[in-house]
């Protein structure tokens, strides 16, 4: 995405900035749709999603600092060194991620030692799920609705942004898949891993590019237009991953039952 944003957008720093914060953030929500849609290991893409969240806790400030601030210096460009907070930058993950994380720990802990695991399992978890889909379908209408009159406004400078988002997406999808089609994983741990590597937890993004740079900035509005561009795509990578499992896996075990399943359900 680094790579993307300095080639496609030299004339537009805080939109390649935002794409940045884009790129950094990796998918801890959308992914498990996508692999459920794709028919691929859910529970390998759970595993991905909690490492994902630990990983981007600890380690999102700090490449951010060398994304944002480092290889500008390096490259020795000039007007293109940031010179932001890695406090801000921080304080938003730990806001959007850091108190989920833990408020979910505790949660288990406690309520599973005052009632029970499988009551935890089986009476709360299923009450409390659906308030991740309110979430997010909230954060996407609150998004939109925030800068919808500034995509209307720019949509030229929304087509700039969009065009690495959509290389970026194909070819992490792509290199993704190949990859491990190369190294014989099965199909569902292909899929997992092709829409894991693909796919970008833009609320996170945004949260960063706001907190930051503040709700007008041309860095919000790049990070608004990639779920924008991801929503569309990752769909049509949904199917293009499903033709690639009949094509090159129709012996897969692995593959082939979830994927009559689907099937039939569409029908």
């Amino acid at each position: 995405m680094c790579v993307l944003a300095w080639v496609l957008l030299p004339d537009h720093p805080e939109y390649r900035t935002g794409l940045i914060i884009v790129g950094l953030a990796r998918c801890i929500a959308m992914v498990l749709i996508w692999n459920m849609l794709a028919c691929g290991n859910n529970e390998y893409a759970a595993v991905l999603v909690a490492l994902n969240s630990a990983f981007q806790i600890v380690m999102y400030t700090v490449l951010g600092y060398v994304y944002l601030m480092l290889i500008p210096q390096w490259l020795g460009v000039a007007g293109t060194v940031l010179h932001i907070s890695m406090w801000a930058v921080a304080k938003s993950v730990l806001i959007f991620l850091g108190i989920p994380f833990v408020a979910g720990f505790l949660t288990r802990v406690v309520l599973g030692h005052l009632k029970s695991q499988e009551w935890y399992d089986t009476h709360f978890i299923p009450r409390l799920a659906p308030t991740a889909l309110i979430g997010l379908l909230f954060t996407i209408v609150m998004m939109f609705s925030l800068k919808g009159e500034v995509i209307l406004t720019l949509p030229l400078d929304v087509l700039r942004i969009a065009v690495p988002l959509l290389l970026y997406f194909g070819l992490m999808f792509t290199l993704s898949f190949g990859l491990s089609y190369l190294l014989k994983f099965p199909y569902a741990d292909t899929a997992t891993l092709s829409f894991t590597a693909a796919s970008n937890n833009f609320e996170l993004a945004i949260a960063v590019a706001i907190g930051i740079f503040g709700i007008a900035s041309g860095e919000a509005l790049a990070a608004v237009v990639g779920p924008l561009v991801e929503v569309p795509v990752l769909i049509g990578l949904v199917y293009v991953s499903l033709w690639l499992g009949r094509t090159l896996y129709p012996e897969d075990a692995s593959w082939a039952p979830a994927a009559t399943r689907a099937t039939a359900r569409g029908r």
